[in-house]
């Protein structure tokens, strides 16, 4: 039986996860000599490679010196939590990647809480050492006293420390070495600070289900590790569901990762991740053990969502002119297809409402799912995201998010006052070289359309991130958006002239020659009172003037937004559009009796 380390890369967003495992594949013989392989090959997804972030966990393994190394690269954002969370009971060690520059981050805190919790002891990794700014000395000591905070024992306190360049594909051990040329330092640090998985091949049969793929052909896949005993392909075997029940099942495909593909075997041995195929019920945290001697293992819980939206069958003016799938049927059938792998969704249907509700672990989260269905070619409308309260010991509670920023000195204080105002609450300030370094826990609510405000502050130069902390007692009300909007009073295409007009009356979503609609929203007005316009009203004619002067008409460019902008940015009266070419914003009631009349009920 060959010698198994399974170890997962954990880190905050953009720390360089990715990069550095795609290295340690090419240095690990996972690939031939002469193939050719992509930049980021882990991130398989096209959304994955166009935003640059992991929104799913992905297994692969290497060889070396006798050993199978399985490797699991894990999301960065915070929306992904519960999965990384998932993960880590599945190896028996963490990289640590932390950012030379930037030191441990809000997901850092997170995803390392979980792991010491478990018991696993982390390699730390200072990544981006080549940076210019890198403060490699001070980021360990960062480390070290978030260790302490977290309650480390003095045997994780004890850690390993390597220094990488991910993206040249290097690694050392003391920032004083110019010898080495490769990732052979991480690797045998590796080899010597990770426990190799106990052989209990002899023992009982447990696969704990930990992550969920889908197969066109072969239904639900579950993803997990062996933990004791072994797999075989066609033995009959039984599911220890979440409810405690048993239930027969036959495994009829086994799966193995070889460098990033996964190969179909016979046999799975103890403490190896694998993929099987065979149960078209099974859930996260569910055990495959022996049909004769059963054994379950403890269940995984799955994190709560904290925010929902409504999915709605878009009824615009323009409803069916871009999409394919545009009913409530083929809305549904997509969200079922989605449940099968993303477990950390809940859908419930709407009274009265040809729609469902979508309950999900934050923006990015719903955004993503949204994201993928426009490309597939569906259509529909969704509403506000708003946070799901608890009820906790008779008392309304509500998110509350683990807030960390960083913006140059002169831009703290309107960031302070922005925050007060959403009932955030300050934990620490510090400031350093210019910058100011700002943590607080703020309610989910109280971030929701703050990003943009954000980065308008900051003229762009602020960085900021944030993790679900806990339920906290309801904090109040709090004012979303200051401002009103424009909206279309007309049908047509917009007109320069018009828009020419509308420029002094607020910020434009949109530029000259676009059909809208009546009710559709085409700007931000510059006071807090909805403004209804007609944008395609036309410069009239006569003897004096000549058409050739609209020549002359200058019109500031449009403020587009993208998905995540648009979510943010309305209210409750307000739905988004999605199309699989548009995204339009516009009010739940097209005409100004329709709005009047609703604001009365």
């Amino acid at each position: 039986m060959q010698k198994i380390l399974n170890i997962a890369i954990i880190a905050h967003v953009d720390h360089g996860k990715t990069t550095l495992t795609d290295h340690l594949l090419k240095q690990g013989g996972a690939f031939r000599e002469n193939e050719a392989v992509d930049d980021c090959v882990m991130d398989s997804n096209p959304l994955e490679r166009e935003r640059g972030i992991t929104i799913s966990a992905k297994n692969c393994s290497i060889h070396y010196n006798g050993v199978k190394i399985n490797i699991v690269d894990t999301p960065g954002h915070a929306d992904f939590g519960s999965e990384v969370e998932r993960v880590l009971k599945t190896v028996d060690c963490v990289l640590l990647l932390v950012d030379a520059k930037e030191g441990p981050m809000p997901q850092t805190k997170f995803v390392l809480k979980k792991s010491l919790a478990l018991g696993l002891k982390p390699i730390v990794v200072i990544n981006k050492i080549d940076r210019a700014d890198q403060r490699a000395e001070k980021v360990i000591d960062m480390v070290f006293d978030l260790f302490v905070v977290l309650g480390a024992t003095d045997a994780q306190l004890d850690f390993p420390i390597v220094y990488t360049i991910g993206r040249q594909g290097l690694a050392k051990l003391s920032m004083d070495d110019t010898t080495s040329t490769d990732l052979t330092p991480l690797f045998e640090t590796i080899m010597k600070h990770v426990p190799t998985y106990p052989e209990n091949g002899n023992e009982v049969l447990q696969m704990q289900v930990s992550n969920l793929a889908y197969d066109d052909y072969v239904g639900r896949i579950a993803i997990g590790r062996v933990f004791s005993g072994t797999l075989e392909k066609n033995k009959s075997v039984v599911v220890s569901r979440r409810d405690g029940t048993l239930t027969s099942a036959k495994l009829t495909k086994l799966l193995v990762y070889e460098g990033v593909r996964q190969v179909e075997v016979d046999r799975v041995e103890c403490g190896d991740l694998c993929a099987v195929a065979g149960v078209s019920d099974i859930t996260i945290g569910e055990t495959i053990t022996d049909a004769d001697n059963p054994k379950a293992m403890p269940l995984i819980e799955i994190d709560e969502p904290t925010l929902e939206m409504n999915f709605i069958v878009n009824n615009s003016p323009f409803a069916g002119k871009e999409g394919k799938f545009v009913t409530t049927r083929h809305i549904r059938e997509r969200l079922d297809r989605e449940l099968q792998t993303n477990v950390g969704l809940k859908v419930t249907a709407l009274e009265g409402t040809e729609g469902y509700t979508v309950a999900g672990r934050g923006e990015l989260h719903l955004s993503v799912l949204l994201e993928n269905m426009r490309r597939e070619g569906y259509e529909l409308q969704v509403s506000r995201p708003e946070v799901i309260m608890k009820t906790i010991n008779g008392q309304k509670c509500e998110p509350i998010e683990y807030v960390m920023i960083d913006v140059p000195d002169n831009y703290a204080g309107i960031v302070i006052e922005r925050l007060g105002k959403r009932k955030g609450e300050m934990l620490n300030m510090q400031s350093e070289n210019a910058h100011t370094r700002l943590e607080y826990n703020v309610p989910t609510r109280g971030l929701l359309g703050f990003r943009s405000d954000f980065i308008m502050d900051t003229r762009g130069e602020g960085i900021m991130d944030h993790s679900f902390f806990e339920y906290q007692p309801y904090k109040g009300d709090i004012q979303h958006r200051q401002n009103g909007v424009i909206i279309s009073g007309e049908n047509g295409k917009t007109v320069g002239y018009a828009l020419w007009n509308l420029q002094e009356r607020g910020k434009l979503f949109l530029g000259a020659a676009v059909e809208i609609y009546e009710g559709m929203i085409i700007g931000e007005h510059s006071r807090d009172n909805d403004l209804t316009v007609n944008p395609c009203k036309e410069k009239k004619l006569t003897n004096m003037r000549a058409s050739g002067t609209d020549e002359s008409i200058k019109l500031i460019p449009p403020q587009s937004m993208n998905l995540e902008q648009a979510l943010e940015y309305i209210e409750n009266d307000e739905l988004v559009e999605i199309t699989p070419k548009s995204i339009r914003l516009r009010k739940k009631g097209l005409t100004e009796n329709d709005r009047k009349r609703s604001s009365r009920d």
